[in-house]
């Protein structure tokens, strides 16, 4: 079988391309897609499959550099234990929808005057519908000594595939003294993540006995501790009630790993600053817009993909269409918002294929599994006007063990199964759930 094979190589020098159904094509050939992504995470993949639907797989491309996909939001629990970073990650190539073009490559430069855009290896691929879905970048650099710090003990970060087991580490090597939890001064994704490693820190440093002799302290550059009322006060109370530490309008600018030092920024009083000794330091970075979309017409003035916030359209080119992290989308990034999103996006592209008007409207849903220990959550969900928009009929802003098990247990599988197959998704997508429940 391997001769037969060899001969079928010689015979057909392209046999193993065939074999591959998302092997890119050679960088010199020019491509033109009607359906063109940009971007292979959580909204890339999940409109490249409704879009395979729409136009046919042959007619949909989709641009994404890395060979690995992997679920965000369970981070969070990967950081503190509960969960491993392999059950995090699958292949690009298992998750990319069968017959869709995958082209390995980088977004360099997106020119929606000419519908082209050019790939880091020069590939050039023109299309007549785009959608961006090319997330957000962090930064870490902007914070003096890192990244370069990762590399002592005692310093991690839930953000990244290549930090979040030293999260773990720094936990479980913890001994006495200060944690400390940071949130910048920058857009993030995610905006629960921050505090919620505090809590599981809080909750692992009890079951080990440890809990006496630590400061946990949580700082942060906001002037709240969450956005919307409702799950501020709960989450106080919880703070309270642990004796956790929160300073507000305090911004990571140093770490000296070498010294366990974190130097912070006083927001409020330009200048002032101070230094924190640390036994553990769980880190997130600054954040901001795609470097692609930045350097394109497509960003707004900060750089985030301008897009309309009901009907998911470019507010100037009316062929361009945004999802997830990379957009200026008034809400927080976080999955269950591109949950949402995407069947929007999906019926205004629909409409529009009709020379219709778009008629289903994006109010912002958005949702922050709020993980308060390690078998309870407040499910945070709310809207563009920051009033909450409830799945369940209960009080959600109390902690439940039922709502720890639906983000440990139950999201992942519904975003692999669902989400990235497009199947699930549209406005409130969890009460579209329970409601399926209960026929």
């Amino acid at each position: 079988s391997m001769a037969a094979l060899r001969r079928l190589r010689l015979c057909h020098p392209k046999a193993m391309a065939i074999s591959n159904l998302h092997t890119s094509s050679p960088a010199f050939a020019k491509q033109h897609y009607k359906m063109l992504v940009l971007g292979g995470g959580s909204g890339g993949i999940a409109m490249s499959a409704r879009m395979k639907r729409m136009f046919g797989a042959e007619n949909v491309a989709v641009v994404e550099p890395s060979e690995m996909h992997y679920y965000q939001p369970i981070w969070t629990l990967v950081g503190a234990g509960a969960k491993t970073v392999a059950s995090s990650g699958r292949s690009t190539a298992s998750v990319m929808p069968s017959g869709v073009k995958w082209v390995k490559s980088k977004v360099q430069e997106i020119n929606p005057e000419k519908n082209t855009v050019r790939t880091d290896d020069g590939t050039e691929i023109s299309y007549e519908y785009l959608i961006v879905a090319l997330g957000l970048q962090l930064h870490y650099e902007k914070i003096k000594g890192l990244p370069e710090g990762f590399e002592h003990p005692n310093i991690g970060s839930n953000y990244s595939v290549q930090t979040v087991e030293k999260t773990w580490k720094a936990l479980q090597n913890f001994k006495e003294g200060n944690a400390v939890f940071t949130f910048p001064n920058t857009p993030v994704k995610c905006p629960g993540a921050p505090q919620k490693i505090m809590y599981l820190s809080d909750a692992y440093l009890r079951k080990t006995g440890k809990r006496s002799k630590a400061n946990l302290i949580y700082n942060t550059s906001l002037p709240v501790l969450f956005a919307i009322k409702k799950y501020a006060d709960a989450l106080w109370d919880v703070v309270k009630e642990r004796d956790l530490q929160v300073n507000l309008r305090q911004n990571l600018i140093e770490v000296r790993a070498d010294k366990r030092e974190a130097v912070f920024e006083n927001l409020d009083k330009p200048g002032e600053t101070k230094v924190i000794e640390y036994e553990m330091l769980h880190v997130t970075p600054p954040m901001g817009p795609n470097s692609a979309v930045k350097g394109s017409p497509l960003g707004d003035e900060a750089g985030w993909l301008d897009l309309d916030k009901e009907s998911l359209q470019h507010k100037r080119y009316p062929n361009v269409f945004g999802i997830g992290d990379c957009t200026n989308l008034p809400t927080p990034r976080t999955a269950a918002a591109v949950a949402a999103e995407s069947g929007i996006l999906n019926r205004t592209i629909s409409k529009i294929l009709k020379n219709e008007k778009p008629d289903k409207k994006y109010d912002g849903y958005t949702s922050c599994p709020l993980v308060t220990s390690y078998n309870t959550v407040i499910l945070a969900e709310f809207d563009y006007t920051g009033q909450p928009l409830e799945t369940f009929p209960i009080n959600q802003a109390k902690e439940r063990r039922i709502m720890y098990h639906m983000k440990a247990d139950f999201m992942p599988h519904l975003y692999w199964h669902g989400l990235l197959r497009g199947l699930w998704g549209g406005p409130e997508p969890y009460r579209k759930l329970l409601h399926l429940g209960m026929k």
